[in-house]
């Protein structure tokens, strides 16, 4: 007898439908899986068996074979566990099932027959819903995944017995209940708040500018002047995620294993901070499949690089196409993937290897062959590649001291939505949201520059010795103060600040 049942796999960020074929015939006794099954696919032979078998069906004493279509196609994961029990019971005569052909079963079985939750459900989910299917059944451990999954009824199941009673008519599977994201993003708690920040004024405004653009930020001074901190509260003053950044965010933490179960969706940006030791494969993804690395799970948020000179020179460098191209390939023998990683970098370094070198507050001991070699850690591209670096110097004891308290993160995360909004309706069609992502095209467009700002430019350019890049970037920073300014245009006191966060000696 034969049953057909449809599973799901998942290929880098997309899931890839797999028909599960199940066939029983006479002859001796045999349990075999074809059609390109990893390890994990195939030691899901021993698992179906006992969870078959303990939740009070028969295993099937024929030849049986089990085929997943397409035959081409790498299958990965043990997801494909539910749909290869279910199919073994149906082909076996146990029951007669409802009509499941726009129905996907996804999940991993245990000895016992409990199904178990499975990594990348979000675009699995996505993935169906997009080629048609309407029903899904998954692991219980998986809803809060299809809370926010429209258009296709989720159900859930603790172990194969419930979907075996649902099929038999004798009980029902518990339906996922959709959520309204508007209402969890408004209501969104942070741990820092950046009116607790004393001083660093020039510094608090150079992040709002950051942010407000999305662009990458250096901050570089002596221990304890507060460069970690700020970097604290940059999540705080982040614009509000959209559904859309939200789902494809969600989608990458899914695939990766990292999404919380008690969440299901990621509605805070992203703020990665790796570790110094951290590999190039961990910083990019990689591995035997391919997996997203640390970069993609800052997509739509903010990478920190503490004391970066501390990083390997590799790991660094490894950076530099990415915050290029906004996306990061991961090659692999088994699989080639392209990842997104449109992430704002965030850098924090001392001056040299005391940390107290330019400081008015404390004596700096290096030699100079010293503080040239530590400097030449972070390469001269990749810190051309900051748009904005700022020299912080440690606060004094006044300003630590006073009581008045700055803007608070919410006063300033709203005039960031602002200008974040006059972006998106800017770059509507352009496939674009941010000014940090404008390439030179959208400069000729966007960012006409005045003949009195052309001088400035002219200026600066001969006399700071920078590169096209550096010229590209001070604009669209100048941009992005203008839009923060509600400016139409381009103005010089915009470009000279913009000037201004390039010139700093880091």
């Amino acid at each position: 007898m034969l049953a057909k049942y449809v599973g799901y796999t998942l290929i880098g960020l997309d899931g890839e439908a797999v028909e599960v074929e199940v066939d029983t015939s006479s002859g001796l006794p045999s349990f075999d899986i074809v059609g390109l099954p990893d390890t994990a696919v195939k030691e899901s032979k021993e698992r179906v068996r006992s969870a078959i078998k303990n939740s009070g069906k028969r295993f099937p004493n024929q030849k049986l074979t089990v085929n997943l279509a397409p035959a081409d196609l790498k299958k990965e994961g043990a997801g494909l566990d539910l749909p290869i029990a279910v199919g073994i019971i149906k082909a076996s005569g146990q029951f007669d099932d409802k009509d499941l052909a726009d129905t996907v079963f996804i999940g991993e079985l245990s000895l016992d027959g409990s199904v178990r939750g499975v990594t990348g459900i979000l675009p699995m989910l996505i993935s169906a819903r997009a080629h048609g299917y309407k029903k899904a059944i998954i692991p219980f451990a998986n809803a809060k995944e299809g809370e926010y999954i429209d258009g296709v009824e989720i159900r859930t199941a603790k172990n194969l017995k419930e979907i075996c009673d649902y099929f038999m008519g004798l009980g029902e599977l518990p339906i996922v209940e959709k959520l309204n994201y508007d209402v969890i993003s408004e209501n969104i708690k942070y741990n820092n708040d950046i009116s607790f920040v004393k001083g660093q004024y020039v510094a608090r405004r150079a992040m709002e500018v950051a942010v407000s653009g999305n662009h990458n930020i250096i901050l570089v001074g002596p221990p304890g002047a507060g460069k970690t901190m700020l970097a604290k509260c940059i999540p705080s003053i982040m614009p509000d995620m959209s559904f859309e950044e939200a789902l494809e965010t969600t989608k990458i933490h899914s695939a990766a294993g990292k999404l919380s179960s008690e969440e299901g969706i990621v509605y805070k940006r992203p703020y990665v901070t790796p570790h110094h030791t951290a590999t190039s494969v961990a910083i990019i993804g990689g591995g035997v499949s391919a997996k997203p690395g640390i970069i993609s799970l800052a997509h739509n948020g903010v990478l920190y690089l503490d004391e970066m000179a501390e990083y390997p020179r590799a790991v660094l460098e490894s950076l530099r196409q990415p915050l290029e191209d906004r996306v990061i390939t991961v090659s692999r023998a088994k699989a080639s993937v392209k990842y997104p990683a449109s992430f704002m970098m965030v850098g924090s370094m001392n001056p040299c290897p005391c940390g107290y070198f330019g400081s008015k507050q404390g004596e700096c001991k290096c030699t100079a062959a010293q503080i040239i070699k530590y400097k030449a850690k972070v390469s001269g591209p990749l810190m051309d590649r900051m748009d904005i670096r700022i020299t912080v110097d440690s606060v004094k004891y006044d300003e630590l001291v006073e009581k008045a308290k700055g803007e608070d993160s919410e006063t300033v995360r709203k005039r960031v939505n602002r200008t974040r909004l006059i972006q998106r309706e800017r770059f509507l069609g352009d496939d674009i949201n941010s000014n940090a992502e404008m390439t030179e095209r959208h400069l000729s467009v966007y960012c006409k520059l005045s003949d009195e700002c052309e001088k400035i430019m002219r200026t600066a350019f001969e006399n700071l010795k920078l590169s096209a890049r550096a010229r590209s970037r001070i604009i669209k920073v100048a941009r992005t103060i203008a839009d923060m300014e509600l400016s139409q245009d381009i103005e010089p006191n915009h470009l000279l600040e913009a000037i201004g966060y390039r010139s700093e000696e880091v």
